[in-house]
């Protein structure tokens, strides 16, 4: 009887935890989007992302918090957490870690950005760059690369193998 009433408590605390969690989550927007390409995508283009977002070809939203994983991946606001993708395009500046084979981002942004091939930030970047070309507006952090460029401000406004600027 004991073990029972114990199993029930347990029960109920887990249910009382799993149902305000998720209420939360949903109440935040939409918590997961799965995409083979854009428009065949869960989530519309135009609406926001709070959790997790994969897709197999292409996918697009207005907005994006938490974990996006896919081949290309474009985001028309901002991006907050971890982009992971072979092409990611952020149009409303990023917060977090940018990776992939090419990264284009527009904005502020803040954080990390890794590319196999090439960084674009077309905006202010605050942070770490790091890919073979690294090109960045304005620049508050480092750039390391085999082409390093800072459109304004900046160690140099090219230099080979890093780049800098902390003003």
């Amino acid at each position: 009887m004991k073990k029972m009433q114990q199993t029930l408590k347990f029960t109920f605390i887990f249910l009382a935890i799993f149902f305000n969690f998720n209420s939360t989550i949903l109440s935040q927007g939409n918590p997961i989007q799965l995409s083979l390409f854009n428009p065949i995508q869960i989530v519309p283009e135009g609406e926001s992302v709070n959790g997790i977002r994969l897709n197999l070809i292409y996918t697009k939203n207005a907005n994006v918090t938490g974990f996006d994983m896919g081949l290309v991946n474009q985001t028309t606001g901002s991006q907050l957490g971890v982009q992971w993708g072979g092409v990611n395009l952020t149009d409303g500046g990023f917060t977090g870690w940018q990776a992939g084979f090419v990264n284009i981002s527009k904005g502020s942004s803040v954080g990390l950005q890794s590319g196999w091939a090439v960084n674009y930030h077309d905006g202010h970047f605050n942070g770490l760059q790091i890919a073979l070309v690294n090109y960045s507006a304005t620049l508050k952090g480092l750039q390391l690369g085999l082409i390093n460029i800072i459109g304004e401000g900046g160690f140099l406004p090219v230099f080979p193998i890093f780049n800098f600027d902390f003003d």
